[in-house]
């Protein structure tokens, strides 16, 4: 009891660097200290201690998350469980995130679908009421305005805000869909990660409007590319998880984060096994 009202009143203190000094020297030896730490929130009610609590135990799951994401880069097969590792890549990069809430609000997503596929047969019915469901009632879009942030990339806050860009968006109609009972499908179609279901092509960052073959052409175009059945190939778990990291190595790269640009480079580079 003694040791955990000493850290309460330091993490309470009027002076920020003594609360600084304290917050430093839990984090020395964050194995033994996060349960420390966890229990200390437990016992409080203080606002203050509780903010910075929770701020010591992100930043220590942060770090054990990073250990992980690492382990996971290295061995990550082609089929890999790519949500499991959105949900593993948004804990190192947010410090504190909410996966649980995120995770619950797919299933309902999921759940929802389910209901309203029940009588559909085609898959011209099935994409129709997917854009319908999940980007007209739920909202999902591309987010023009702000394009190139870190957080269009990051599952969680995608799923928050509704606002991703195509790849990020892509995947959270994968993920629905498989709740579903959907076969969603990612295509790498260079310029513009879209998606499929069946011979369906669909553009998730535009509420799933169905694309025609000179839909594809002219995002095509804009690349200065001709059309070729190896743009239409299906995205492994793996490429999804490595034009992602691109996209944030890229994003981190403009904004001088350089810290996170080496993690990330980092991890690409034990992707990249080929």
């Amino acid at each position: 009891m003694f040791q955990h009202d000493a850290i309460a009143r330091l993490l309470r203190d009027n002076d920020p660097a003594t609360v600084q000094l304290v917050k430093s020297q839990l984090l020395q030896n964050p194995a033994d200290n996060a349960a420390h730490i966890r229990d200390l929130l437990g016992r409080t009610d203080d606002a203050v201690v509780s903010a910075h609590a929770r701020d010591i135990l992100a930043t220590i799951e942060a770090a054990q998350a990073g250990e992980e994401f690492d382990l996971l880069c290295r061995f990550f097969p082609e089929d890999g469980d790519i949500e499991s590792a959105c949900w593993l890549l948004a804990r190192c990069l947010a410090p504190g995130i909410d996966i649980e809430s995120a995770a619950r609000l797919l299933d309902q997503w999921g759940r929802d679908l389910t209901s309203r596929l029940a009588r559909l047969k085609g898959d011209d019915e099935r994409v129709a009421e997917l854009g319908g469901f999940l980007g007209g009632h739920v909202g999902l879009r591309g987010n023009t305005e702000n394009y190139y942030h870190p957080d269009n990339s990051m599952l969680p806050r995608v799923i928050e805000s509704k606002l991703g860009i195509p790849i990020s968006l892509t995947l959270l109609y994968i993920l629905v869909g498989r709740r579903a009972g959907v076969r969603v499908e990612g295509i790498n179609l260079p310029g513009h990660f879209i998606a499929r279901v069946g011979e369906i092509l669909f553009d998730p960052f535009h509420r799933g409007r169905v694309l025609s073959a000179s839909d594809c052409e002219g995002i095509l175009r804009k690349q200065n590319l001709r059309p070729h059945a190896s743009y239409l190939t299906v995205a492994s778990s793996r490429l999804i998880l490595i034009r992602t990291l691109a996209n944030l190595l890229y994003i981190f790269q403009e904004t001088n984060r350089d810290a996170d640009r080496d993690r990330v480079a980092e991890w690409l580079k034990a992707l990249d096994r080929d």
